[in-house]
């Protein structure tokens, strides 16, 4: 059966996946969430790969579940089916190795609200708009509020779903749910740029410190800085860090054995 997920390298280091199914504006349908859960699995695997970026083709990024499919599903079964597959893909994307960049053109509305949320950056076009507008035919976007909500303040978060109403790129900005926005032919420039940054890093300083930043979220203050001291140390015992810190008091540029 054919994929509407693709793979595109940009580099030796850098991947994009695309969601190109246009006709559904890249709706999050069973065969597409459980295709993008294995390409991330395949991505997070391969060697080489080092940043993964994540777009829509067409019109716009993703409009979320899509809804004839939902119409026609009926058994509760089924929709819990749905809602865990998704769920598993917004996890795979927070708890893999490789940092994940959204890059949004158009609208990112409901489920694809969430899969922006999930992302460690996200950019998009000047004019691209965001929503969780759920309320608005009766399903609260209870799933898209757990990744929302842990990017942007609850009172924020809450408006966008009690609401439905969108919201534009500059607004998504101030809110923390995006880094940045640009016009349409600066984006994959100033995309490509944070890649490169991220990819000339160390590898494994990188997944360490991706996994550290998660894990410390979901825990106390006091056991947040015991868990990550005892990461940092983790961290320096590495060959990279004694690397990165004999290259800087040399003024040289670090050779890293995890590139």
């Amino acid at each position: 059966m054919i994929s509407n997920i693709k793979i595109k390298k940009i580099n030796k280091d850098i991947a994009s996946i695309i969601i190109d199914e246009p006709k559904t504006y890249n709706s999050l349908s069973f065969k597409n969430l459980s295709d993008l859960i294995k390409v991330f699995k395949k991505l997070d695997n391969d060697k080489n790969i080092k940043v993964i970026i994540i777009e829509g083709s067409g019109k716009g990024f993703s409009a979320g579940h899509n809804l004839k499919e939902l119409r026609e599903l009926k058994k509760r079964a089924k929709y819990q089916k749905l809602f865990s597959l998704c769920s598993k893909l917004m996890l795979q994307i927070v708890e893999g190795r490789k940092p994940v960049i959204a890059k949004v053109h158009g609208a990112a509305f409901a489920a694809g609200c969430q899969l922006v949320a999930s992302c460690d950056l996200a950019y998009s076009t000047s004019d691209a708009m965001f929503a969780t507008p759920g309320v608005n035919i009766g399903l609260f976007c209870s799933t898209p509020m757990v990744a929302v909500s842990r990017k942007v303040n609850r009172k924020r978060t809450m408006k966008m779903l009690l609401t439905g109403e969108s919201i534009n790129a500059s607004y998504a900005k101030e809110i923390g749910l995006i880094n940045d926005h640009f016009s349409k032919l600066k984006l994959n420039k100033e995309i490509l740029k944070v890649a490169k940054t991220i990819s000339s890093k160390s590898k494994l300083t990188i997944k360490i410190g991706k996994q550290t930043f998660y894990k410390q979220l979901k825990i106390s203050q006091r056991k947040a800085y015991a868990y990550t001291s005892k990461m940092m140390t983790v961290n320096m015992m590495a060959m990279d860090a004694r690397e990165g810190i004999s290259a800087f008091l040399d003024k040289r540029t670090p050779k890293w054995k995890h590139k």
